[in-house]
């Protein structure tokens, strides 16, 4: 069987200081890559860029995308002025994000994106979010946690007609880490939420639409899946998902 061509976004980095300071790098961190090789999928690295044509070909050679996590989300993208406590934000990445999720859209390519990711699915197809845990009601749990990046710290409640309803070992709660300080406020239309936090933090969503999957997780699945075997379901799921939309034989 052949296995599918996965392709994960990349962000770039700027070095500040040395020799090659003033130098740009392409960076993804790897566990991304041992997820999807795991999971049987060939991982390919969307390099950031900013050229329309060449981000909209790069899609068309994977068969589906991985957003990966980073920087806050611009917020004029959903029609809110910056707020005190917003993160470093990167709007070309913004751009190329959204291009690629457009595209993919596009194409039928199944999307998977991970916590910055699953933000920006909501943002590019209407949604908004808080800028900060703290603009959120009754958030009440750590989300930015301090245990180990491959521990999972809070547990969720799942919606059992969705595609996380058999990842995990009791059906309708999982477990999972956590490293973020944004939230969804307003889901996007065509689209549900499909897990929630025990204070009611958005954690999962999913769109409506049977003919393709659009799913966004607001945890780091790749950071657990060598050593968590429901993190590792998560990309084999998708993967395999992947597989049969394309009807690999």
């Amino acid at each position: 069987m052949k296995k599918p061509l996965i392709g994960i976004s990349g962000s770039t980095t700027h070095l500040e200081n040395g020799l090659f300071a003033g130098y740009n790098r392409c960076v993804l961190d790897q566990t991304y890559i041992d997820a999807v090789i795991r999971a049987d999928g060939i991982p390919y690295i969307l390099p950031f860029n900013t050229d329309d044509e060449i981000i909209e070909e790069m899609v068309k050679n994977v068969d589906a995308i991985i957003l990966s996590g980073g920087n806050d989300i611009f917020p004029l993208l959903y029609g809110e002025e910056p707020k005190e406590k917003l993160g470093e934000i990167f709007p070309d990445r913004d751009k190329f994000e959204t291009i690629l999720i457009n595209t993919a859209v596009k194409l039928k390519k199944p999307i998977l994106g991970i916590c910055r990711g699953h933000q920006l699915i909501n943002v590019t197809f209407g949604g908004t979010l808080h800028q900060d845990l703290s603009y959120g009601e009754n958030v009440t749990i750590k989300h930015f946690q301090k245990a180990k990046w491959n521990i999972f710290t809070h547990s969720i409640s799942i919606d059992k007609n969705s595609f996380l309803n058999d990842i995990f070992e009791v059906s309708g709660i999982g477990f999972v880490n956590s490293f973020h300080h944004q939230i969804i406020n307003k889901i996007a239309p065509g689209f549900k939420v499909i897990a929630k936090s025990s204070d009611n933090v958005i954690e999962a969503i999913e769109n409506l639409d049977s003919e393709n999957l659009i799913l966004g997780i607001q945890w780091h699945p790749e950071m657990m899946a060598a050593t968590d075997k429901y993190a590792h379901k998560i990309f084999k799921k998708f993967i395999d998902y992947v597989k049969d939309n394309k009807k690999y034989k």
